[in-house]
């Protein structure tokens, strides 16, 4: 039982870091190495100044909707981690931690939207001088999409785990 507390306990954290990475780094679509677009930015690499060049992105109802998913994604595993260590010491014996686990499957829902609404709407996302078809989904999209069946999964564990003694 130690051993399964302590692997949900660590695929949470790990799942919490990699929405955070999504939600906030610089490559949500990448044109080439040093062009990319996230959920915030516009970024390009300026290679006289060695740094990188931001403008804000052109704020649509999609790219909004993105944003807004993203974010409702890490407060919900947040508040669910939260949750969970608060009923780790103060639950109990035997009883389950129900409101961690529906705190996780929102997270994966709320994932699986903005991810879902990035990939459908691209198109309108992205900026109106660069063509979407010469470039692809980054890094960070990709981990959005990783987080959402391990956010499910962490979920369904904890709507399953028992705390023991």
């Amino acid at each position: 039982m130690a051993y399964l507390l302590i692997f949900v306990t660590m695929l949470h954290l790990i799942t919490l870091a990699m929405l955070f990475i999504a939600t906030m780094e610089k490559s949500w679509w990448v044109w080439n190495p040093t062009e990319s677009s996230d959920l915030w930015y516009n970024c390009r690499f300026d290679n006289s100044t060695g740094t990188w060049l931001c403008a804000t992105t052109k704020e649509t109802e999609w790219l909004q909707a993105v944003q807004v998913l993203m974010i409702l994604s890490v407060v919900f595993s947040s508040v669910s981690f939260l949750v969970f260590l608060g009923q780790l010491f103060t639950m109990s014996k035997g009883g389950l931690f129900y409101f961690t686990g529906l705190c996780q499957v929102f997270a994966g829902l709320t994932a699986f939207s903005a991810a879902l609404i990035y990939t459908l709407h691209n198109k309108e996302i992205l900026p109106d001088s660069k063509s979407p078809t010469s470039g692809d989904f980054g890094y960070c999209y990709i981990l959005a999409w990783v987080c959402v069946p391990l956010l499910l999964c962490s979920g369904v564990m904890y709507i399953h785990l028992r705390k023991k003694e």
